[in-house]
């Protein structure tokens, strides 16, 4: 082959590689543009409430006994520091709260079992079902009181005495990835537990045109 037909060839293979390459482009442009000026029915205006809701998006979250187990008891160590209070959570077939009490000018060990009951809210109730100072005979409601005056908990976690039960707010949980935690189901005897996540998109750094 000539060194002249060799180089017509090696053009005309360039040339359908632009015209191609055009002819892309041109596509995507019309599509663009058809995306822009397409009528939009009624129904397909976006409305108030449904731009609200795209602020943030919604994820369910599965997970384990075991893994709630381990962030949990996780957060209560950061929370002790250097206290002198210790005291740990295991979830089995319930939550058990296992740890020590200072009770006349000294410790003695605690135990107690609850069962979590979900709120409508997300929140969680975790109502005793038994409880024990070793063998000090005290009434159930005393022994609350003293959890609630001697260990430490978080803000969102409010001890009622009066009703032998632990609220904690889940929702109120201050996260600094500004996520917001709430539960939808906990089955332990299942080893079911699901929590909904919501994400807002600012916190991604993306922000929603609003009209």
């Amino acid at each position: 082959m000539s060194d002249r037909k060799q180089r017509l060839k090696i053009r005309s293979k360039w040339k359908n590689l632009f015209l191609g390459l055009l002819a892309f482009n041109l596509f995507i442009i019309v599509f663009v543009l058809a995306l822009i000026f397409w009528p939009v029915s009624e129904n397909e205006v976006p409305s108030a409430l449904d731009q609200a809701e795209q602020d943030s998006s919604e994820f369910v979250i599965r997970t384990t006994k075991q893994n709630l187990n381990n962030l949990v008891n996780a957060y209560i160590e950061k929370l002790l520091g250097d206290t002198k209070h210790h005291y740990r959570i295991s979830l089995d077939d319930d939550v058990h709260l296992i740890g020590e009490l200072p009770v006349f000018s000294t410790t003695v060990p605690l135990s107690v079992h609850f069962e979590p009951l979900v709120q409508e809210n997300g929140d969680l109730i975790l109502k005793q079902k038994s409880i024990s100072v070793g063998l000090l005979e005290l009434p159930n409601q005393k022994i609350m009181e003293y959890m609630d005056r001697y260990l430490p908990m978080p803000d969102w976690v409010t001890v009622n005495p009066a009703d032998q039960e632990i609220y904690v707010a889940v929702t109120n949980m201050d996260i600094e990835s500004n996520f917001q935690v709430a539960v939808e189901t906990i089955d332990l005897e299942a080893n079911h537990l699901a929590f909904k996540l919501k994400i807002p998109y600012e916190t991604l750094g993306i922000r929603m045109l609003k009209d």
